[in-house]
């Protein structure tokens, strides 16, 4: 299977990415396919050099069936060039569990039961 994603270049402390179309089994900076643009996160969002892609290979590769990577398929969002992935929803693990959220709506009732009476005394 093919995937547009980055490879990592540039020093310790100073990333660079290529944006290329590899065959998914090979290593992440490893063999590649074709180079297909740039992304300095180092440079500020509005910089026009910041994120480079070649348009035209990208759409070809897309239309052979590269599967863009997570960020990539966002740079490619951005560009128009193709529809954005819908959010995944958040997991429910940081969440508190049923009996504290239990607890959390009674003192919400509570709250507003006393609420009102003091509006209604006052």
């Amino acid at each position: 299977m093919l995937a547009i994603r980055m490879t990592r270049h540039g020093t310790k402390k100073r990333p660079f990415f290529h944006i290329v179309v590899a065959d998914s089994r090979s290593p992440r900076d490893g063999r590649f396919i074709e180079k297909l643009g740039t992304y300095n996160p180092l440079l500020p969002r509005e910089h026009e050099t910041r994120i480079t892609l070649d348009k035209e290979r990208i759409a070809h590769w897309l239309k052979v069936g590269a599967q863009p990577s997570d960020r990539v398929a966002k740079f490619l969002a951005n560009a128009e060039l193709m529809k954005p992935r819908e959010r995944r929803e958040q997991t429910k693990k940081s969440q508190p569990r049923a009996k504290a959220q239990e607890r959390m709506k009674a003192a919400a009732a509570a709250g507003e039961g006393a609420e009102k009476t003091e509006a209604a005394a006052g």
